[in-house]
């Protein structure tokens, strides 16, 4: 992290400290600037560095012609506009994800106190045509940033409209495939989660693992990143074993076979298949208490921290508290509990009203959105965007007990040795 005569610290109440406090100064994108995202009561620190490679948006002023007034619901009454795309015609459980996404937005902008933003709510409609017309829409409104959409398609469907006008797309996606310059996804990415497990099962000793992991794309994401990260940190890939739910037990059996020569399997499945997995490993002679069993984010859910099939299970997380913190003031704000998804939609506006107070002009440029020092925010904890449109997240490492998850490894205040 930087040093306190490098930085510039921005507080939630507006008041400035540190060196060098003109946030609007022409230099802001070309030195170190601690930029305080507000996540309950907690402030968070970020560097924001330019590399000599990048190619930042030139000022939105300088490219877009006057903007029209504002169409539909907006959240916010700042000078700067950015547009918030949610799936609120789209097809299933769509509806109920926008509205918490909005309203996770909406507690975001009150929790920044002196938030200079107005946030244009567009409807993406699940598909990448209806994603793209609201885009235009919204940007022929004056937004400098996109803030979502959700689901890939419609990412396919604003990157290319976003990027022909120099605005810059903050997507909720965990679909990797969907990033480029320009084009980011916020969503948590299983190679992300993975690589930071490996690293962990590592430090704790453990040389040998087996997987059993789901046909499907998921799936096929879990085992590359497996692959790649076990292969990083010295961990031997004694088996992988894809499958369906018909031949599960036959798949478990295989593992279970050579679970002399294993330290760890690697279930990333969720609380669907994963606790029916670890009775079976259980069922064919494994002992859960000697070979470790590791997960993903997926396992971020109440319905595996009391499994006590599960328990001494490993898996990813930011840290609960920090969700937890946000759901309370969500809950007394709208009469609900959140979704963890909507936890996106909130730091998303969090970041676009701290880099608006900390870099002025040059807040949506693309040297300081894919800052390598990233930023930390009081629901999600330390995340960065990439060049390449993927990010990092610095997570917590929890323990499935059958109870309360048990913390193992805090999770880190900044991107050292990643």
């Amino acid at each position: 992290m930087t040093s306190e005569t490098e930085t510039q610290r921005i507080e939630a109440d507006g008041r400035e400290t540190g060196a060098g406090a003109s946030a609007g100064r022409s230099g802001a994108a070309t030195r170190r600037t601690v930029l305080a995202l507000l996540g309950g009561t907690a402030l968070a620190a970020a560097g924001c560095s330019p590399t000599s490679s990048s190619r930042p948006f030139p000022d939105q002023t300088l490219l877009t012609p006057e903007p029209t007034a504002p169409t539909g619901e907006t959240i916010g009454t700042g000078s700067v506009r950015v547009a918030l795309l949610l799936p609120r015609t789209a097809q299933g459980n769509a509806a109920s994800l926008a509205s918490s996404m909005r309203n996770a937005a909406d507690l975001g902008i009150r929790d920044f106190t002196g938030a200079d933003l107005t946030v244009l709510v567009k409807d993406s409609g699940g598909t990448q045509q209806t994603a793209a017309a609201a885009a235009q829409a919204a940007i022929a409104e004056g937004a400098e940033a996109i803030l979502g959409p959700v689901f890939a398609a419609e990412v396919r469907g604003v990157g290319p409209v976003a990027l022909q006008a120099n605005v810059p797309v903050l997507s909720f996606s965990s679909d990797p495939s969907v990033a480029s310059s320009g084009v980011y996804v916020m969503g948590f990415l299983v190679d992300d989660q993975v690589r930071q497990m490996m690293a962990q099962a590592s430090s704790a000793g453990l040389r040998s693992i087996a997987a059993i992991i789901s046909d499907g794309a998921y799936g096929t994401l879990a085992e590359a990143a497996l692959r790649q990260s076990a292969a990083r940190y010295g961990i031997r890939i004694v088996q992988v074993e894809r499958f369906t739910q018909p031949d599960l037990a036959a798949k478990v059996a295989a593992v279970a076979a050579n679970r002399a020569q294993i330290d760890a399997v690697f279930i990333p499945d969720g609380p669907g298949s994963a606790p029916q997995i670890a009775q079976a490993l259980v069922n064919a002679g494994v002992d859960t208490r000697r070979v470790r069993m590791i997960g993903s984010g997926q396992w971020n859910d109440p319905a595996v921290y009391g499994n006590a099939l599960l328990a001494g299970g490993w898996f990813p997380a930011p840290e609960i508290s920090g969700f937890q913190s946000f759901a309370s003031r969500y809950q007394i704000a709208f009469g609900a509990a959140p979704p963890l998804t909507a936890t996106l939609a909130y730091d998303a506006v969090v970041l676009a009203a701290g880099l608006v107070r900390a870099a002025g002009s040059q807040r949506f440029q693309r040297s300081v959105i894919a800052s390598p020092e990233g930023f930390i925010s009081g629901v999600n904890g330390l995340f960065r965007f990439n060049a390449d449109g993927t990010n990092d997240r610095g997570l917590a490492v929890y323990e499935v007990t059958g109870a309360a998850p048990r913390l193992v490894q805090p999770a880190p205040r900044a991107f050292t040795g990643f």
